[in-house]
């Protein structure tokens, strides 16, 4: 039987594409214009991040996620080939469940962060899936009720053969 080795992949922050889609927001606001029918625009709680894939082939293990305070994260994947230009970004493009993760009042510090353990294995399992056609892939991550940039860290990872990746 082959070694199996843990790849962990870190989702890393697109400042950049977040503040290009809050710009849209600030422009159909000062145009006084709507959404396009079916598009996803950026919540002020929600961020670009990207997850890069070195290696292909990799079977999802399981999700480390950290929050240093109670609240909630949100990570929500585009499932379409979806390049950086925010007006094509559609509700039909997002994977579903999402991976939902909290930290509750009152959690000791060496508290196993909460999730709902049949959606994270699912959105962990279709992303190994998409990884096999693209190597990155966007998603939103929404911060929410004490949760933000700055507390808290998302590892992903999976393998083939002897590579499985940590999310």
């Amino acid at each position: 039987m082959a070694s199996q080795t843990t790849l962990e992949l870190p989702f890393q922050p697109d400042l950049h594409l977040t503040e290009v889609m809050h710009q849209r927001i600030q422009s159909l606001q000062q145009r006084g214009r709507k959404r396009q029918d079916g598009e996803r625009l950026l919540r002020p709680h929600e961020a670009v991040y990207h997850l890069d894939f070195s290696q292909h082939a990799l079977h999802f293990t399981h999700w480390g996620v950290w929050l240093a305070h109670p609240g909630h994260l949100t990570v929500i994947a585009t499932s379409q080939l979806w390049t950086p230009d925010p007006t094509h970004l559609m509700n039909r493009q997002l994977l579903d469940p999402a991976g939902v993760f909290w930290r509750a009042e009152g959690d000791d510090d060496d508290t196993p962060v909460h999730h709902y353990e049949a959606d994270a294995q699912e959105f962990g399992e279709r992303i190994a899936e998409l990884e096999k056609v693209r190597k990155t892939m966007y998603f939103l991550l929404a911060f929410e009720e004490g949760v933000g940039p700055d507390v808290f860290e998302v590892k992903t990872a999976g393998g083939n053969g002897g590579r499985r990746a940590r999310y």
